[in-house]
This record gives C-alpha cells, sequence and structure tokens, in this order.
C-alpha cells in the first residue's frame, strides 16, 4: 500500500483531473440511481461503492451499491464525520485523502458530489485506478502465478532449512552419546549447518515478505540491497569457521599443507573486502 500512496501521492493531480473531468461528461449521477449505477461501474473499473446522503442530515439515505451487490445495512447511517472531513471549492465536488476503506477493506479514495439535495459519495481503489491510468502494471495471472512459484520456493527453502538444522543436532547428539570420544570438528559442523540454515531461512523470509504476503509492483533498492548483504554476511560467517576448522586440523596434523588454509582465508577476506565497497557504494548512492 506503500508503494501506491506514493504513486498517488506525485500524480495526485493528473487523477482528480481525470476522475472529475469523466464524471463532468457523465452528467447527473442521481439519474443512474434507478439502474443501481451500473452504468457508473462501467465506465470506472476501479469505483467498488457508491450511496447516497441527505444534504441536511447527513444521513444515508441509499443502500450501499457495490459492483455486484446492493447492502441494506447502511442505510440511515450517520455520515456527517466523512462529509466534515472533505473541503468543497469552486465546483460541488471533493477528494478525500487516501484511506483504508471499512465496507470493502482496500485502500481508496472517496469523491464527493454535491447534485440538489443529495451529496453522492464514490469510492475507487487506488490500485486498479493506478493500473487504469498506467502508472503502474498489474497482470493477474501473471501475478497469480509469480506469487504461487514463489509461495512454493519459499516454503520448500524454509523446510529444507529446518531439516538442516534438526540434521545437524540428530547427528551432533547422536555422536555425543553413541561414540567414545569428541573431536572439535564434531563441535563446528553443527554450527555451521545452523549458521547456513539460517542463511537460507532469511532468503525465503524475505522472498515470501516481498513478493507473497507483501508484494512489491516497484524495485526497491534499499530491500534489495539488505538482502544481499544479511545472506552474505550469512555466508561469510559460515566459510570463516569452516576456514578455522580447517586451520586447526591442518595444525594439528600437516602443517605443511597450512597454505590451503591460506588460500581460504585469503577468499574470505576478498568476499568480505567486496561486500564493504558493496555497501559503501550503496549508501553514497
Amino acid at each position: 500500500m506503500k508503494e501506491f500512496l506514493e504513486i498517488y501521492e506525485q500524480n495526485r493531480d493528473k487523477i482528480e483531473f481525470f476522475i472529475q473531468e469523466s464524471l463532468k461528461n457523465i452528467g447527473d449521477l442521481s439519474n443512474y440511481e434507478k439502474y443501481n449505477f451500473n452504468d457508473i461501474f462501467n465506465v470506472f473499473p476501479s469505483l467498488e461503492l457508491v450511496y447516497l446522503v441527505d444534504k441536511n442530515s447527513k444521513t444515508q439515505t441509499s443502500p450501499n451499491y457495490y459492483r455486484k451487490k446492493i447492502d441494506n445495512k447502511a442505510i440511515n447511517k450517520d455520515r456527517s464525520y466523512l462529509i466534515s472531513r472533505v473541503e468543497f471549492k469552486d465546483i460541488n465536488m471533493a477528494f478525500s485523502t487516501p484511506y483504508i476503506s471499512s465496507a470493502t477493506r482496500s485502500s481508496c479514495i472517496t469523491v464527493t458530489i454535491k447534485e440538489n439535495d443529495k451529496i453522492i459519495l464514490l469510492d475507487f481503489r487506488i490500485d486498479v485506478l493506478l493500473e487504469r491510468l498506467n502508472l503502474i502494471e498489474l497482470n493477474k495471472p501473471f501475478h497469480t502465478a509469480t506469487k504461487f512459484f514463489y509461495m512454493l520456493s519459499g516454503f520448500s527453502m524454509i523446510a529444507l532449512s529446518t531439516f538442516i538444522i534438526l540434521y545437524s543436532l540428530y547427528d551432533f547428539i547422536t555422536f555425543v552419546l553413541f561414540k567414545e570420544g569428541i573431536e572439535l570438528e564434531v563441535i563446528f559442523k553443527p554450527i555451521i549447518a545452523l549458521t547456513l540454515g539460517i542463511a537460507i531461512f532469511d532468503l525465503a523470509k524475505t522472498i515470501l515478505e516481498q513478493e507473497v504476503f507483501f508484494k512489491s509492483y516497484s524495485k526497491n533498492s534499499r530491500v534489495e540491497t539488505k538482502m544481499i548483504t544479511k545472506f552474505l554476511i550469512t555466508i561469510i560467517i559460515a566459510l570463516s569457521i569452516e576456514a578455522l576448522i580447517v586451520v586447526f586440523k591442518i595444525a594439528i596434523d600437516d602443517y605443511h599443507n597450512m597454505i590451503n588454509a591460506l588460500y581460504l582465508i585469503t577468499g574470505i577476506s576478498l568476499i568480505l573486502i567486496a561486500l564493504a565497497v558493496f555497501i559503501h557504494l550503496t549508501k553514497k548512492k
């Protein structure tokens, strides 16, 4: 929703002008009430709710007209709190600020129009409105398919990370309880597995947050940078632990192979330097 609001605020004047001119061309909206405003819904795909309020008493005099249904429960409700929040200018039309509709549970704006002794309120859904004006791109079949793919991949990664963590703990407990003696490598291996499990889980959580539960329709460089940084830091920690194990094993067994540990530590250092440069450049930008 935050993205929608930002795009809406950037193009607010254009959007309001479009709606205003379109409603002017339609004429008196009261004439469409006997047809349940079906023609108005056909003109505006983003329109999701229409109702009428008495100009004097500020009580609702009509049902809630939705695109495919009518709700009579809202008749005689006091709408003075809504009317008081809008400011009519030279024309008998006013636009509300974006908000979450209690009737539809979606982000919308309300256009209020004065006609004779009536006030007509029209709720426009923001995401559909922005799509119709080509300010965002929404393809529902493609979005559904990609959402399902990301959901399957995300939960599969969570299941895999859970398996890695549980198996590493099982292997460690089994070794301690049923085998004699304990080695330093036996302690460090579960730590590496746990670290990798956290890295996989964190990546899966980010994918589910950005692509499934809180779908992002624009590129957010901050989120991408944060995801890459967290993942690389976790990998560097796992590699550092592995390098520490290699150093200990070579120190115990054969000093002549110490150069291999140096290569591994040098590679980790290069990754760390590259990450530091990446973070510096992104912050500078």
